[in-house]
């Protein structure tokens, strides 16, 4: 007791903290600057439930053999590898579902996201290499549209019997203030290929490495930009000779318009009403599909604003693929009297809600020069069976409220193809999910 008092007698007296009230808060604040290891493989931080895992189960089932023979990099061949194709679908799969419509984007979050880092597996991802697989195999995702849609059908799980069809306007990847008449666009290529001419000149007579990059830089970009202003002129002649078809049965119409413009960033690209009633930069979508099911069969894209006279395009599509509908369901834009008589001819009923009449007539009446298809339809429009056959119709809008929430409201790319394209990853990811869904349904009431 007396070392523990000569041991402590020197120390000064130490007082503690007086406080008034209760004592000073205590909480965990974080600490960034300790070094933290986590030991684990990425296939252990993502759930087993998890519906990444179900995108990766689906891609392994598809053949993408083709994807497969294209590629150039060989054993024993110099040259750098590319990304496996499955990685590739499921990556861009995912991202589809996810609402997820750049390739800037998806390359992002392939290194910040875990999940797309999950299908990754520790493979290098670049927006180029992204982008360019995206928009490179249309015909190789028709394939496999049109595989799954049979593989349903033969499970029993979807019907081809009923469709439906129905437009989607989507925002095109092209402002509004691109598009000029005619005079201005042959002002503007001038322009364009003068200023090529003179960065040849430049970039031919100056020795300087460093600048000579820089300038054949700058040739590039004008040499792209002089072909976007030739591709509107291009549209601007189809444009020109789709109004001179329109003069011979509506002049009086035709007559009342403005000079039509093309755009010079997405020459595709056309000014359409939209849902808001507002005209943008727009791509009329189209989606042909089972309303029971609500199962994708085929889609295109169109550059009309009006849907009239479109459901025998998609009805001749599908007959080329060996589908032949019994009954197909449109509405009131579609309505065309010689598209529902060459219907009838070809053993498929199509029903579309007549058009309003300006003289307040019946639309259902029998008319002098109505031929056996057009008769047919009006007697069955007015039943009460065709009115019940006719509600299955809108069923499809499920199907738009999807697209919308994929991400199908404004494009990030340029020109039909690449928006076809676009629709084409929306339709096999659409159809993967209902797969899902269909399935699991008869799982459960099996």
């Amino acid at each position: 007791m007396e070392d523990k008092q000569q041991l402590f007698e020197n120390l000064p007296e130490q007082q503690a903290p007086r406080t008034g009230g209760q004592g000073a808060p205590r909480v965990r604040a974080p600490a960034r600057d300790q070094v933290d290891l986590h030991w684990a493989a990425l296939d252990d931080l993502i759930p087993p439930d998890h519906a990444v895992r179900a995108v990766w189960a689906f891609v392994s089932g598809l053949d993408l053999s083709p994807l497969y023979a294209s590629i150039k990099a060989r054993e024993g061949v110099p040259g750098h590898p590319p990304a496996a194709p499955e990685l590739m679908m499921a990556l861009w799969l995912w991202a589809t579902v996810d609402g997820v419509g750049s390739a800037r984007r998806l390359d992002q979050l392939c290194r910040d996201h875990l999940a797309y880092r999950w299908v990754c597996g520790g493979v290098s991802m670049n927006y180029h290499s992204l982008s360019d697989f995206r928009t490179a195999h249309g015909a190789m995702l028709d394939e496999l549209l049109a595989r799954g849609v049979a593989a349903l059908v033969e499970a029993g799980l979807a019907s081809l019997d009923i469709l439906a069809q129905d437009g989607l306007r989507v925002r095109a990847s092209a402002g509004a203030g691109s598009f000029r008449r005619r005079k201005r666009l042959a002002e503007l290529r001038a322009a364009a290929q003068a200023r090529v001419a003179r960065l040849r000149a430049e970039l031919e007579g100056d020795p300087a490495a460093g600048d000579r990059r820089q300038r054949a830089a700058q040739e590039r970009a004008a040499r792209e930009q002089e072909a976007r202003i030739a591709a509107a002129q291009e549209r601007m002649r189809e444009l020109d000779a789709e109004r001179v078809r329109r003069e011979k049965t509506n002049k009086a119409e035709v007559a009342k318009q403005k000079e039509p413009r093309a755009s010079t960033t997405d020459a595709d690209a056309r000014v359409m009403k939209m849902a808001d009633g507002g005209f943008r930069p727009a791509y009329n979508m189209q989606i042909v599909a089972d309303p029971t099911t609500q199962v994708i069969v085929a889609v295109d894209v169109e550059t009309s604003g009006s849907d009239r006279g479109l459901a025998r395009p998609a009805i001749e599509t599908l007959l080329t693929h060996g589908l032949r509908p019994s009954d197909y369901l449109v509405d009131g834009g579609f309505t065309k009297n010689s598209d529902i008589e060459w219907a009838h001819a070809s053993g498929t009923r199509l029903w579309c809600p007549p058009g309003q009449s300006k003289h307040g007539t019946d639309p259902y009446a029998p008319k002098r020069d109505d031929g056996p298809g057009v008769a047919d339809w009006r007697k069955r429009m007015a039943s009460q069976t065709g009115k019940q056959m006719y509600r299955e119709r809108a069923k499809h809008e499920c199907i738009n409220a999807g697209a919308r929430r994929m991400g199908l409201i404004h494009l990030t790319v340029r020109g039909k193809p690449k928006a076809r394209a676009v629709l084409q990853w929306f339709a096999l990811a659409h159809n993967m999910l209902r797969s899902f869904a269909l399935t699991e349904a008869v799982h459960v009431y099996a």
